[in-house]
C-alpha cells in the first residue's frame, strides 16, 4: 500500500475480485478488448489497475473503486499513455491539463463500442510499434 492508496492488489484477479459488478463488468470488457486487439500485450498491476506494454506503456484501465490521493473517478477510465500521438478525429479522448495521457471516462457498460475502443487501443498499439524500449 502506498500514501496515495488505501489498497493493494497482488494480482489482476485479486484486483477483479474487489471491484463492484457494475465496474467489473466495464473492465472485463475493456480487458477482452485490448487483450484481443494485441494477443502480444503485457498486463501487470501499476498503480494498483492494470497497465498494457510493450515497447513502452501502451495503456490502462482505472476503475473509481481504486483512489487516487482520495480522488474518486466518476466512472471507468481507459487511459492512454501516448495519448497525445493518437489521431482523435472522433473526437473520443479527453487530454484534461495533461500535455501527454488522455483518457475516455465510461459510466456505463452500454457507453463501450468495442469498435471504436478498438480503433483507439490498436491505433496506441501502432505507435508502441515506433518506439524502443528504454533501459
Amino acid at each position: 500500500m502506498n500514501k496515495f492508496q488505501n489498497v493493494s492488489f497482488r494480482s489482476i484477479d485479486d484486483f477483479l475480485d474487489y471491484l463492484p459488478p457494475e465496474e467489473r463488468a466495464m473492465v472485463d470488457l475493456l480487458r477482452a478488448i485490448i487483450l484481443r486487439t494485441i494477443p502480444q500485450v503485457h498486463e501487470k498491476l501499476s498503480y494498483n489497475v492494470p497497465y498494457y506494454s510493450h515497447h513502452r506503456r501502451i495503456c490502462f484501465i482505472w476503475p473509481p473503486s481504486v483512489e487516487w490521493g482520495g480522488h474518486r473517478q466518476e466512472g471507468v477510465l481507459l487511459g492512454f499513455a501516448q495519448g497525445f500521438r493518437i489521431r482523435d478525429e472522433m473526437n473520443f479522448l479527453d487530454k484534461g491539463t495533461r500535455k501527454q495521457v488522455y483518457t475516455h471516462t465510461f459510466s456505463t457498460l452500454d457507453q463501450i463500442d468495442p469498435d471504436v475502443v478498438t480503433y483507439y487501443v490498436w491505433e496506441a498499439w501502432q505507435i508502441d510499434q515506433t518506439m524502443t524500449k528504454s533501459k
